[in-house]
């Protein structure tokens, strides 16, 4: 089987990676595509990965339709020349118009409800696979699991925490540190919306300074006094650092729900609600917020009562029960397709098949 996957944001890159690297075992042939974000390309390098960049991502409005045109032109190139059997992305435009131009069949992962986005590639999706917490209802082709996108790549089956990866950062072991997570509003589902002001960064810095070591992870630049606590860490290694932070503050989702996964506390501070972030708030692994000023106190009680903690292991134990692997249906949709997609349908909650495969055993 020949599939393309195309890669939208890093977070795609994990998301993606153990199916993957599954696939590519069973001497199935993998492409990645992708425009040059942030650090995709260096991800996909740490992955070994086959990968082939379509070059700068746009952010503003004129260089979007240029994006789309071009884009689109290469998606085209790459797939005539690759000639796959299916594509793959989580809910990208070039994947699924040029799929459909092909006659190649698209699957969508969703979890982020975009419905700007989703009402471009939905026509052209033969499925769409989507967390059940996703609130939107996107008709038929959506098909539903019990489980967070983040559990693709960080379930306990597929990630292993090690103290020993986080070595670039000088940390000794048992030293308590921070990470924070900032965003630069860029994105199309991310016009009219914020996080923290400028002020109330620089309190809550004020405040966490003198207590922990900082790390901060910026999609933009930093201003100079702060540039100290830029993250240097190779970013296939960030989850490392995730799982043994004190505790996260991010104005990204997929930060504060891949923290909240691995059992540590994360503050997630953006505009958007986001359904995956809020569901985990019932299990007391990320807390909500729709700007930055209430964020403050809680963060303040937090660190008063952090001795009181339980470890990440206990925390994320009640998820991890609820939960199942999604990188298993994944694997399982591929590579029974397309009767996979007749089957799933046929259920109420992709789960009840899933529970009733011999995922222990090869496919062909």
């Amino acid at each position: 089987m020949r599939i393309i996957i195309d890669i939208g944001h890093p977070a795609h890159v994990h998301l993606f990676r153990p199916f993957a690297q599954e696939m590519e075992k069973r001497g199935h042939a993998l492409l990645f595509t992708y425009r040059q974000k942030e650090f995709e390309e260096e991800l996909l390098t740490a992955a070994g990965f086959r990968k082939q960049s379509f070059g700068p991502h746009y952010n503003s409005k004129l260089g979007k339709v240029w994006g789309l045109i071009k884009f689109n032109w290469l998606m085209l190139r790459t797939i005539l020349r690759f000639k796959p059997d299916l594509l793959l992305s989580h809910g990208t435009l070039y994947a699924a118009q040029m799929g459909w131009l092909t006659g190649k069949p698209y699957l969508a992962l969703e979890d982020s409800g975009n419905m700007e986005q989703i009402l471009l590639y939905r026509p052209f999706a033969k499925a769409i696979l989507t967390p059940e917490v996703l609130p939107q209802e996107l008709g038929p082709k959506q098909i539903r699991y019990k489980a967070y996108h983040e559990l693709f790549y960080l379930h306990p089956d597929y990630f292993t925490p090690d103290f020993a990866q986080l070595a670039p950062l000088g940390l000794e072991e048992g030293e308590k540190f921070v990470i924070l997570r900032f965003v630069s509003f860029n994105a199309t589902h991310d016009v009219g919306h914020k996080g923290f002001s400028a002020e109330q960064k620089e309190q809550i810095i004020d405040f966490l300074k003198d207590k922990y070591r900082l790390f901060i992870s910026s999609e933009g630049s930093l201003p100079p006094h702060l540039q100290k606590y830029q993250i240097q860490l190779p970013p296939h290694l960030i989850h490392h650092a995730l799982y043994y932070a004190a505790f996260v503050i991010s104005e990204g989702a997929t930060v504060a729900s891949e923290a909240g996964v691995l059992g540590t506390t994360a503050f997630y501070v953006n505009s958007i609600s986001i359904s995956y972030t809020e569901d985990q708030e019932r299990f007391g692994l990320v807390y909500n917020f729709r700007d930055g000023r209430d964020v403050f106190e809680k963060i303040k009680s937090f660190v008063a009562e952090e001795k009181d903690q339980q470890g990440n292991e206990e925390k994320k134990a009640p998820l991890l029960q609820e939960m199942t692997n999604p990188t298993q249906l994944l694997l399982w949709t591929v590579l029974n397709w397309p009767e996979s997609i007749s089957a799933l349908q046929r259920q109420k909650a992709a789960q009840q098949v899933v529970e009733q495969l011999p995922l222990d055993k090869p496919w062909s």
